[in-house]
């Protein structure tokens, strides 16, 4: 699907529901895009090249969509939900983690710097992160380290009206050479990976069920 058109439809969705609205979960891919979010800079694209670039109104930097990659679309009303937008996002990793662990692979989260993360020299090493969320007693907030990751799930959203749109993205089996076009999520240098890359030969149809149902268990009030 479009991207444009996916754009287009969701803000269309959250602008025109009501409280009675359902929510919904929309799981497609879409055709190379690259997509920037309102703190984008534009030093983070460096060479897009053929490939468009699509401004947003949701979170985060610029990112890669493309086929071969499961991109998710929660439209979720947070104040029927019964949970604030720190939870949602926490629900959100939480269902990419659990897919992941479902084909023997390990997700991490890394401090400041939301999305999904895997050990490159053992994707299915369950030890935690030196760098992973911890309670800060003194305020300070280090940069995110990097080492020995790849990352293999953005996450990037909006929330109008208490309604969520945008979403998460799981790298499953595609072409990431674009990534190297991009500061991914505004990292310089930052690693993407995908299943793929990571040796666990699955298709996005595969996935796509796997993903939607911990979405859909995670993110129920």
């Amino acid at each position: 699907m479009a991207y444009t058109t996916t754009y287009a439809a969701m803000q269309r969705f959250t602008a025109e529901r009501q409280g009675d609205t359902p929510d919904a979960l929309w799981l497609c891919e879409h055709p190379p895009v690259f997509t920037q979010g309102l703190a984008g800079k534009d030093s983070h694209l460096l060479a897009p090249g053929h490939v468009p670039v699509v401004p947003t109104d949701r979170g985060g930097q610029v990112t890669f969509h493309g086929p071969g990659q499961v991109v998710a679309y929660p439209l979720v009303d947070l104040r029927r939900a019964g949970y604030f937008v720190k939870e949602y996002v926490y629900r959100l990793e939480e269902s990419v983690i659990r897919t992941l662990r479902d084909i023997g692979v390990t997700g991490h989260r890394v401090a400041g710097a939301p999305g999904i993360y895997v050990r490159l020299d053992d994707p299915s090493d369950h030890r935690l992160l030196p760098q992973r969320p911890q309670r800060q007693t003194d305020g300070a907030h280090a940069a995110p380290l990097f080492d020995g990751l790849g990352k293999i799930a953005a996450l990037g959203i909006k929330v109008s009206r208490h309604c969520t749109y945008h979403g998460l993205s799981l790298n499953v089996a595609m072409d990431l050479s674009p990534f190297a076009r991009i500061n991914p999520c505004g990292y310089a240098g930052l690693q993407t990976v995908d299943l793929s890359t990571i040796g666990v030969d699955v298709s996005p149809d595969e996935v796509k069920p796997r993903l939607s149902s911990h979405l859909q268990s995670m993110l129920a009030p």
